[in-house]
């Protein structure tokens, strides 16, 4: 599922976010929203997963307008996990990602063939089959958020929408989610856009950067397009250098503040 938006204008309350905001979303990419705090990333994700009514503009959803889409039918095909998601800690994992079937089982009240089929899809893609049983108080950060990843792809989106899904992790737990994220593009052909506030990351996973600042899309290209030093330094105030792993991928290390290069 592609999207785009154009000329879009949304905030809360008299706060206005974002201000004739225009960006695509390719299908079947990995697209990460990059910029400082306050920039308007989530207002965005919260738009295209209609969490916020925009003020003014358009969002296309394969070439329909968002607000046409019924809600039923949006959410057998779009899927978000914010930030910050609670669920009672008595709650086995098996049972967190059944509650992805809900937009497919219509009045059934009871899951079906189907049902059980992606929910063993779900758990099994995201490496969580062993812990089904597990009552979800008993998982560690990480095994919580593969959890949460699980229902949403139990719900069998064409589109995920990620807010920062590897905040509050450790360096493990966030390559791990990161690695997931990507796999699940490419075997599922999930199209994934999503928040990250590590750059690293961000040059991983990503086919693709939309960077904002100051309520407006500043860039937006591929990472080798836009990791460089000019860009960083207007984007996030920061001095950066730039270098290839052993594996070829470009890295990004923050040196100073912009203005301020540090030696040695």
């Amino acid at each position: 599922m592609n999207v785009e938006v154009r000329n879009l204008r949304a905030g809360y309350g008299a706060k206005l976010v974002l201000d004739g905001v225009d960006a695509e979303i390719l299908e079947h990419g990995v697209v990460t929203l990059l910029g400082p705090n306050g920039s308007g990333k989530s207002t965005l994700l919260k738009t295209i997963g209609r969490i916020l009514t925009p003020r003014s503009g358009e969002i296309l959803l394969s070439g329909r307008s968002l607000s046409a889409w019924k809600t039923g039918e949006l959410a057998r095909r779009m899927a978000i996990l914010p930030q910050l998601h609670h669920t009672s800690g008595e709650l086995t994992v098996e049972e967190l990602v059944a509650f992805g079937r809900f937009p497919h089982r219509g009045l059934h009240p009871l899951p079906g063939a189907r049902d059980r089929e992606m929910i063993e899809r779900a758990l099994s893609m995201t490496r969580m089959t062993e812990f089904r049983r597990r009552s979800m108080n008993t998982l560690s950060g990480g095994e919580r958020q593969r959890a949460w990843i699980a229902m949403t792809l139990a719900q069998e989106p064409e589109l995920l929408l990620l807010d920062e899904p590897t905040t509050f992790l450790d360096i493990r737990c966030q390559f791990e989610i990161i690695e997931l994220i990507r796999e699940l593009n490419r075997n599922a052909g999930i199209t994934v856009l999503m928040i990250l506030h590590d750059l690293n990351s961000a040059l991983r996973c990503s086919d693709r950067l939309i960077m904002l600042r100051d309520r407006k899309v500043r860039y937006a290209g591929t990472p080798e397009e836009l990791m460089k030093p000019e860009i960083l330094r207007e984007i996030f105030e920061i001095e950066a250098e730039f270098f290839r792993g052993k594996d070829g991928r470009l890295g990004c290390l923050p040196v100073a503040p912009a203005g301020r290069k540090e030696n040695g």
